[in-house]
């Protein structure tokens, strides 16, 4: 393998050799000029992509595992299915290879195993890993189920090295899918995923593959950052660089911000921007999560209501929410006027459980884990949810001195921009140059996203094409919330830098070609 004396007079040997020395004597140190690339591939959206996402994040896919649950214990996981970028690793010796996504937003390597059971038509449809052809396999024993929401995965672990481009990753802990109950894993392009978020969420505190890099000293640098190339005609779909940054793909300085919590890569949201207007969602704090493992943008349903009025989206009229305003505005507002603090108005009315925090995190996993099992808990939390944004509108507009003939006039309107938690909104095409730009405010500078990037076209039959929001709900309360997920749509307007040694994440605008 040629190696290239990366910052070495070319013509002082005597270093070349030193160099040579130091090489064989840690192998896997240094990779070719201190930067690991890897191609990504994107695939074109479509309509079964874009309704299985908007499924995926019905209750909110952010579930973090128990501490102290055993080891044969359920491990709950976010439902990254519906990334459009990804690209090759091998595995084993000699190396079988997987098409997986790079996802920010899980912590465990997993992929179809040759074991796949024969009502698991996903297992037949990917590339599925082999111990038995591999001399470097070591089996582990233990197993898990990773509940999705629109299905799950069942599998145990094994170790082989893991191939990333030019390096060699040793001992990687990963996990052998064996069942893969899902139509959307069934019909993606990947074939698994390799998780690149922290281990506080990883499965079985199986350690991810990013720390082996770093504790095997693979890597120049603790960091690696995310190009995605939307809307070229270029063949490129994107890269991935681990060990650091490249100077092309991206313009002007990086704005960086420290990691808030562990886990997830999980930052502080300053304010987000309809046009030039405040929303005032996070006067008292949000969170985002940035995540290469999601398409859209997800957040808060009261606010997508607002961007949903602005741009126009269509035929998603929400009667249950009209509903329960119908039959219980008089009661929200004589409350609220009365001094009652927001968050307890809808448990004063019944439509919401006394113990604030099950309609939480508790809540969250107990709607994923019933819908892994195809049942559906949308009547019993519907109304709650339906009156929690209510209040929160009532509230706003109180803030503001309205009057409760324009505030429930208002509400009315919102009402009907709702978005359907089973699909996306769809929008008019022409309409796009008319649709105001949404900024996102993180630390201290604004991050802007035109309707050309907020919106997704998607090719039907016969060369036609429909507009889609690129935003989904994802409801989560106080504490955990109000949550925002940035993904795809946010990282292909601006060049993610993840940077583990320091904990922080910078963006900068990202270079088109």
């Amino acid at each position: 393998m040629a190696v290239e004396y990366a910052g070495l007079d070319s013509g002082n040997m005597a270093a070349k050799l030193l160099f040579l020395v130091l090489c064989l004597w840690c192998p896997g140190m240094i990779s070719s000029s201190g930067l690991v690339r890897i191609a990504l591939k994107k695939q074109p959206p479509d309509l079964f992509s874009t309704s299985a996402a908007s499924n995926n994040r019905r209750a909110g896919k952010y579930v973090k595992a128990h501490q102290g649950h055993a080891a044969s214990d359920d491990f709950s996981l976010k439902t990254s299915l519906d990334a459009r970028y990804f690209g090759e690793i091998g595995i084993g010796s000699p190396p079988q290879n997987f098409r997986v996504i790079f996802d920010t937003g899980s912590s465990n390597l997993w992929i179809p195993s040759s074991d796949c059971i024969f009502f698991s038509m996903a297992g037949f449809l990917h590339s599925r890993y082999n111990g038995s052809q591999s001399s470097t396999y070591r089996p582990n024993g233990k197993h898990r189920k990773i509940p999705y929401g629109s299905g799950f995965i069942w599998g145990y672990f094994s170790e082989d090295i893991v191939r990333i481009g030019k390096l060699q990753v040793k001992n990687q802990v990963f996990i052998e899918a064996v069942t893969e109950w899902s139509l959307t894993l069934t019909l993606a392009k990947f074939d698994g995923i390799l998780g690149l978020g922290f281990r506080e969420i990883s499965a079985a505190n199986a350690l991810p593959i990013w720390y082996n890099m770093v504790q095997q000293g693979l890597v120049s640098q603790k960091v690696f950052s995310f190009w995605l190339n939307r809307g070229s005609k270029s063949d490129k779909g994107g890269e991935i660089v681990f060990g650091g940054v490249d100077p092309k793909h991206f313009k002007g300085n990086h704005t960086y911000v420290q990691v808030t919590q562990r886990g997830y890569w999980q930052i502080s949201l300053e304010d987000f921007l309809i046009g030039n207007q405040s929303t005032g969602v996070c006067s008292g704090g949000c969170a985002a999560i940035v995540d290469s493992g999601t398409s859209f943008i997800a957040g808060p349903t009261a606010i997508l209501a607002k961007i949903n009025e602005a741009i126009g989206a269509k035929g998603l009229v929400s009667m249950e929410c009209k509903q329960v305003v119908f039959e219980y505005g008089d009661q929200m507002w004589h409350l609220l006027i009365s001094g009652l603090e927001p968050e307890k108005v809808c448990s004063s009315i019944g439509l919401c459980s006394n113990n604030h925090s099950w309609h939480g995190s508790k809540m969250i996993e107990e709607v994923v884990e019933s819908e892994s099992a195809g049942e559906s808990k949308d009547g019993e939390n519907f109304f709650c949810s339906a009156c929690k944004t209510a209040v929160q509108w009532i509230h706003t507009k109180l803030l503001q001195n309205g009057t409760k003939e324009t505030i429930f006039e208002y509400i009315d309107k919102l009402c009907e921009r709702l978005p359907n938690l089973k699909g996306q909104v769809a929008v008019d095409c022409d309409s796009i140059p008319r649709m105001p730009p949404v900024s996102f405010i993180i630390g201290n500078k604004s991050f802007e996203l035109n309707p050309k990037q907020y919106i997704r076209k998607v090719q039907r039959g016969g060369g036609s094409a429909i507009c889609v929001s690129g935003f989904v709900p994802l409801e989560v309360p106080p504490p955990q919330g109000p949550l925002w997920v940035l993904g795809e749509i946010f990282m292909e307007a601006y060049h993610t830098v993840f940077d583990f040694g320091n904990r922080r994440i910078g963006f900068a605008d990202a270079a088109q070609y």
